[in-house]
């Protein structure tokens, strides 16, 4: 069984394409996808976007945010 430095190595070694590859899997192993749920914050976002698009909420910038918290 190949050990775990001689692994990293020779994936550092892959092309860049290949290596991003790998590591989506990886990630997608540690977080698995949940349709349904993927799906629900899918909908909440293109909601989000239309009432910002509509001008039915007001946008905040981040550095308005970050002094409101500091404060």
């Amino acid at each position: 069984m190949i050990k775990t430095n001689e692994l990293i190595e020779e994936a550092i070694l892959l092309p860049v394409e290949l290596r991003a590859q790998i590591i989506d899997k990886l990630l997608q192993s540690l977080n698995p996808s949940q349709k349904e749920i993927d799906k629900l914050w899918a909908k909440e976002a293109e909601k989000r976007v239309e009432e910002i698009r509509s001008g039915k909420v007001k946008t905040i910038s981040g550095e308005e945010v970050f002094k409101k918290i500091l404060k």
